[in-house]
């Protein structure tokens, strides 16, 4: 099986864009970081590749999406608790994201999301482990 995923995603602005993330508490891996792409750790062997438009542009032939006006990829990351999913996004939107729907609770699972500073959407969930729901 897979040992580590890296999702990459087209940015306009590199500082603009790490600051976002830092901001939500997120670090970089510098050794894969410079002013094309930046190595985002979102958790072990869990990576997003942040790479400027015309960087991104060199690995593909095909028009990059304006995630603004067009979905090409959600991502989303599970949390452990409620509280970690409502941490994450409130940091996103005073950071200066934006939440594109409401929470949503079904009771075995919560779900939030924030589209970044390039329009990409994010979200986390916290499931309730099924061993506990079941009793």
């Amino acid at each position: 099986m897979h040992q580590q995923i890296f999702v990459n995603l087209p940015i306009e602005n590199m500082a603009r864009s790490q600051a976002f993330f830092r901001a939500l508490g997120y670090e970089f891996n510098p050794q894969f970081t410079n002013d094309q792409g930046a190595c985002l750790v979102v958790g072990e062997n869990l990576f997003v590749m942040l790479l400027v438009k015309s960087f991104y542009q060199t690995f593909t032939d095909k028009t990059i999406a304006d995630a603004r006006t067009t979905s090409e990829v959600l991502v989303c990351f599970s949390c452990s608790s409620r509280e970690e999913v409502d941490a994450l996004v409130d940091k996103a939107v005073a950071a200066g994201g934006t939440t594109p729907r409401p929470a949503q609770d079904l009771g075995f699972m919560y779900s939030r999301s924030f589209d970044d500073l390039d329009g990409h959407t994010w979200e986390f969930v916290h499931m309730v482990d099924a061993s506990k729901a079941l009793g």
